[in-house]
């Protein structure tokens, strides 16, 4: 073999390629954690409480394990990262309130027997997921 290549040489060339890679990490974080409060809606959390009460009902009630928020959860029910723009509030509240339908064939969501108030946060919890910048995902409002 060619004596071009030589310990002292892949001994640079790891550090080098290490050291682009932590300069490269350093930068995309960097980037991401400028982006970030101008994506995420904070505006809307830091204005409304109701919202941190919405994600204590969506957690309490275990929401997660059967519907995807942003893309998080589980797939057996359908994604609420923009259902408050779908459908509205109104909608959303008699929906929960009207569960199990019922209707044969169909996936039924449980009563949870929630009260007004919560309700209300769950709703402003959703609007809040809604208003998140997600880069245009998903391509059209039905997800």
């Amino acid at each position: 073999m060619s004596s071009a290549f030589s310990t002292t040489t892949a001994r640079n060339i790891f550090y080098g390629g290490a050291l682009f890679s932590f300069l490269l990490f350093l930068a995309l974080t960097f980037h991401t954690e400028s982006a970030l409060p101008q994506r995420d809606a904070r505006a809307l959390l830091e204005a409304n409480p109701q919202v941190a009460v919405g994600k204590r009902v969506w957690e309490e009630n275990n929401c997660i394990g059967c519907h995807t928020l942003l893309g998080e959860g589980a797939y057996f029910a359908p994604e609420l990262g923009n259902v408050y723009k779908r459908r509205g509030p109104e909608f959303i509240k008699a929906w929960i309130k009207a569960q199990p339908t019922g209707t044969p064939g169909r996936r039924q969501m449980p009563q949870f027997n929630l009260t007004e108030e919560e309700l209300d946060a769950l709703v402003e919890f959703l609007r809040y997921a809604s208003e998140i910048d997600t880069n245009g995902w998903p391509p059209n409002i039905e997800g």
